[in-house]
This record gives structure tokens, sequence and C-alpha cells, in this order.
């Protein structure tokens, strides 16, 4: 989600950005993606892209796939009953749907079944650490990505996502009713690998 006084020019160059990153074999040079698992993870990906796009979404970038190599895609004008935006994709797809209000954020944040991982980009820390409270989510990652960081304490999402941290015992009976959550908050923007 992002603001849409930036939203053209955040689009653009992310689409930018998702074009020139390189695709291919790791084994064969230095690559940003390598294969999806298999065909039908391919498909699981490829169907949300196109669904979102019979649905009213521009296709920014990607779309597409060779074999089970799959381009990273940067889908704009989104509408919240798109299936980018509407399921969990575990693929390189970024469905980008403008707000206008924090709390439209959280609303839309909030208004699905997930709650795996959350990323919040902003120059103000506080108003991220108080969109951190309001949205339901298992790891919450304030001025930084949502991959490739591991958490270290057991977490398993929200909602329908993930698998939980319940194992039983008094400390797991406990977190019945409750919700672990992991916030991390940097004070600038890192630099990502590519």
């Amino acid at each position: 989600m992002v603001d849409p006084r930036i939203a053209d020019d955040h689009v653009a160059a992310l689409a930018e950005h998702a074009e020139r990153l390189p695709v291919g074999d790791p084994a064969g040079g230095q690559v940003a993606l390598g294969p999806i698992i298999d065909a039908g993870q391919r498909d699981r990906i490829h169907g949300p892209v196109t669904g979102s796009v019979e649905a009213g979404a521009r296709l920014a970038a990607g779309g597409t796939y060779e074999g089970l190599f799959y381009r990273p895609t940067v889908l704009a004008d989104v509408p919240v009953t798109a299936p980018a935006y509407a399921q969990e994709v575990f693929g390189p797809v970024a469905p980008v749907v403008a707000f206008d209000s924090d709390d439209e954020a959280v609303a839309l944040a909030s208004d699905s079944e997930y709650g795996l991982s959350l990323g919040i980009l902003s120059g103000d820390g506080l108003r991220a650490l108080e969109l951190a409270r309001r949205i339901p989510s298992g790891a919450v990652h304030i001025n930084d990505q949502t991959v490739s960081d591991e958490a270290v304490i057991p977490f398993g999402g929200m909602g329908s996502s993930g698998n939980g941290s319940r194992m039983g015992g008094i400390t797991h009976n406990l977190d019945a009713y409750t919700e672990t959550r992991w916030v991390t908050a940097q004070s600038e923007l890192p630099a990502y690998p590519f």
C-alpha cells in the first residue's frame, strides 16, 4: 500500500527496478531470482496475477514466465478484491494499492484472513509504530523488508497465515489467549542487496 501522492512515482520506480532484476539459474551466475519450486507453485503465482489484471489492475512490470522462471511483477491500481491483493501470493509479485489515510491503511491491511508478515516504510517512526500496533501481523518490520529476515523466537503469523506457535504446555496454553508479535525498527531505510 502506498500514499496516493507518491503512488505513480512509486509504481514507476518499482517497475523499472523489477525489469532490471536478473532472473535465471543461480548456478550460472549472479541472479536476483532463481526458479519457482515447481509448475504448480508457478501457476499459483500466475493465476492471481492474470486474475488481478482481469479485475482491473494494471500490469506495470513482469507477469510472464519462462519455464519455472517468473519475472518480478508489479501490479498497479489493484482493486482490493483482486486475487493478488486478497490472497497470499508466495512469489515475486508486488500489488500496489493506494490509501488516503492511516485509518484506511489499517482497514485495508486488517481486512484479510492473513497476517504473516508486514513491512512499514515511513519517515515518521512513531507513526509507523502506531500502524504496527493497529495492524494484526505475526512479524512487523519498520523501515525494513520482510525477506530473508529470520525470527529467533517462535511465531507463526496471525489468522490463516503460518502454522501458529502453540505446542502445548503452560507457556503455550497462555499463548492461546495472547498473540506474540515480532517488531523490528530501523531509523533509516537500509540498502537492500539488489
